[in-house]
């Protein structure tokens, strides 16, 4: 499905400043993959998603889709079958609009024919489809945004995100400004919705029980390479402790002391 070939970032290439951000990854995504993806700060995991979704164009090698070269797709083009989640729950809706309208802004792809394609038929639509949040924001419909929590507008964000049938979708630490309830919540939504869509979903997670935990593969990243991949019942016999273990054979050095990579919070 997607595919990327020596892909290689550098940064301030040919100054005093150049950093590889990425170096000759090579990653298969078959469709149906839930990959979940750990390292510690730094090891690449973000410049991959801003790669894959054209935010970022490769200083070297190849990307395709579907075996489409798009390599010099910008990030617009390529968001019309790659949808995201960031951290921030902000980033995903528009705060002075109402529900109802980034909904169907979402569902039409843009705000063409908005309000014309805004009927009873699509609002009974909706209230469904919020239901399965089991928040209560089928009953909100027209409130702005901006009175949302953080934890609401995250999982409105997943749940057009779904309407919108992405190709692939890539969650970008998305319950990492979240308090531990709603981003168990969250987790339990993403989980739900790519089982029952058959989504095709790549994860950057800090928490490593979680990437043992969700999906059916797992990528190790370490300063710009992917350092290990694991899938199927071998993923389903990972422990934490295995997977500190791997990354001190692979590495010949112990990341004890990165908190942030041993969350298990």
């Amino acid at each position: 499905m997607i595919e990327l070939k020596n892909v290689s970032i550098v940064f301030n290439q040919g100054t005093v400043n150049e950093n590889q951000a990425l170096s000759n990854i090579n990653l298969k995504v078959k469709e149906g993959d839930f990959i979940t993806i750990i390292g510690s700060n730094g090891a690449g995991k973000s410049t991959l998603f801003n790669t894959i979704a054209g935010t970022h164009l490769p200083s070297r090698g190849e990307i395709l889709v579907n075996d489409r070269n798009v390599t010099r797709d910008p990030e617009y083009k390529r968001a019309q079958y790659i949808g995201r989640i960031f951290q921030n729950p902000t980033l995903g809706t528009a705060s002075n609009m109402s529900l109802e309208d980034n909904m169907m802004i979402t569902y039409k792809k843009g705000f063409k024919w908005l309000k014309r394609s805004l009927n009873n038929k699509m609002r009974e639509y909706f209230k469904t489809e919020l239901v399965q949040l089991r928040m209560g924001l089928e009953d909100r419909m027209k409130e702005n945004l901006v009175m949302f929590s953080g934890g609401q507008r995250q999982a409105i964000t997943l749940l057009m995100m779904v309407l919108s049938k992405p190709a692939l979708i890539l969650l970008d630490e998305h319950t990492a400004a979240l308090d531990p309830k709603n981003a168990e919540i969250i987790l339990e939504l993403t989980n739900k919705f790519i089982k029952e869509q058959k989504l095709t979903s790549m994860m950057i997670t800090h928490n490593m029980s979680h990437a043992i935990e969700f999906g059916n593969r797992l990528l190790m990243m370490d300063k710009g390479e992917i350092i290990f991949d694991i899938e199927g019942e071998a993923k389903k016999a990972l422990t934490v402790e295995k997977l500190i273990q791997k990354f001190h054979e692979l590495r010949h050095k112990s990341f004890e002391n990165d908190r942030t990579l041993l969350s298990e919070e």
